[in-house]
């Protein structure tokens, strides 16, 4: 059969592959252990060059890309180095305002009692207006009695001229003598004189009387009244009646010596009373000659005309030019406020803002003096200072103060 063949040849090829082996010998310890070790030794070996590769080339990118992506987080900003420049000077004051030729008003005569008041607080007079009618009753009746006596003279005067008249006639018949003439001649200029006697009685009891009612020295307005009906008054009493001059107003500023030396008669200042929102225009008239020694100050006065809003006695502030100085001058923009007071934003030489406090002065068409804070040569934020905070880097850019305004 065939089975027997294929067993047969089968079993002489495994013969021979087993007698081969034995030809080649048997394979040594040392190669059997050299071949693992190899391979790890590679993939050792490639695990760490993949390694060190991957580190290059991220922190390669790295190093390539952050000055990007920082240049691209850093905002720019406007600056601009506001210089110094020529403004008009100003000095903040504070006072008092009071009516500038304040006028008491009293009775004058020999008082009486107060029949009726013609006026009251905030009216306007004229000069020699009657404030207040007095009772006059008396001086009245004594007015009538002397014009009597005026009659009384003028009758004994005519009497006096009528036996002159008729000596005169006699006195070339030798009937009157020189010595009569004479004597008649006195009675009748005695009498002439008892009837200007009389006249002049009766005026000066006229000017009493008139003397009575409190009038106006000047025309002004009313501001105070101190006086009712059925009062009485006399030349002592007290004042009646408070008026202000033409209505003209000032302001007793207080300054201190420096501030006084800086100021003279003419400058301009602006005025705002205390609760108002209005500014009053008015001028230096006067500046104290003097210093109070107690507290180095010394006064200037402001004249204002007449407003309903100018009430003396009332508190009020002024800005008063005191000539040109020269100060930085920036824009609104540039100028922010908090609750610690007004500041700006300054870059520095390595492009870092740092908050600036500054004082400003007055608003000019051109912008906003800062009087203290700034030379000048500082680079400012122009725009945008209120996204900054200090310490921010920024990326400036430069414009000229006259393209900043």
């Amino acid at each position: 059969m065939n089975y027997d063949s294929r067993i047969d040849s089968g079993e002489n090829a495994q013969v021979a592959m087993s007698d081969s082996r034995l030809e080649a010998g048997p394979p040594t310890g040392d190669a059997e252990q050299e071949r693992p070790s190899r391979k790890w030794l590679w993939i050792i070996v490639a695990a760490a060059v993949a390694v060190i590769g991957i580190w290059f080339a991220v922190h390669k990118g790295g190093e390539a890309e952050s000055p990007k992506d920082a240049d691209a987080q850093t905002p720019a900003v406007t600056v601009v180095v506001p210089g110094r420049v020529p403004v008009q000077g100003e000095i903040s004051v504070t006072g008092s305002l009071a009516a500038r030729r304040d006028m008491p008003v009293g009775s004058v005569g020999e008082g009486g009692q107060v029949r009726s008041v013609l006026v009251e607080p905030g009216d306007w007079v004229r000069q020699g207006q009657v404030l207040a009618v007095v009772d006059r009753s008396v001086q009245t009746q004594q007015q009538a009695g002397q014009s009597a006596q005026i009659s009384v003279a003028q009758a004994d005067a005519r009497l006096a001229q009528a036996n002159l008249d008729r000596a005169l006639k006699l006195v070339d018949r030798g009937f009157i003598s020189a010595a009569d003439i004479d004597r008649l001649t006195a009675t009748r200029d005695s009498a002439n004189a008892q009837v200007r006697v009389a006249r002049a009685q009766l005026g000066q009891l006229q000017a009493q009387a008139a003397r009575l009612n409190i009038v106006a020295p000047a025309a002004g307005l009313v501001l105070e009244r101190n006086v009712e009906q059925g009062q009485v008054v006399g030349g002592g009493s007290a004042v009646l009646f408070r008026l202000a001059k033409e209505g003209e107003m000032e302001l007793l500023a207080q300054l201190s010596e420096d501030d006084l030396s800086r100021i003279g008669v003419g400058a301009e200042a602006r005025v705002t009373p205390v609760g108002s929102k209005d500014t009053f225009i008015g001028h230096v008239w006067q500046v104290s000659p003097v210093i109070d020694p107690n507290n180095r100050q010394g006064v200037a006065r402001i004249l204002l005309a007449y407003n309903p809003a100018l009430r003396p006695g009332g508190f009020a502030s002024a800005a008063i030019g005191s000539g040109a100085v020269d100060a930085p001058l920036l824009p609104e923009s540039a100028i922010q406020n908090d609750d610690k007071g007004s500041f700006v934003y300054v870059v520095d030489a390595r492009n870092v803002v740092h908050r600036q406090p500054v004082q400003t002065g007055i608003v000019t068409p051109r912008g906003i003096v800062v009087k203290s804070g700034l030379q000048g040569s500082e680079k400012v934020v122009l725009r945008a200072g209120g996204f900054l905070n200090d310490g921010d880097k920024v990326k400036p850019q430069l414009v000229s103060a006259a393209k900043a305004d």
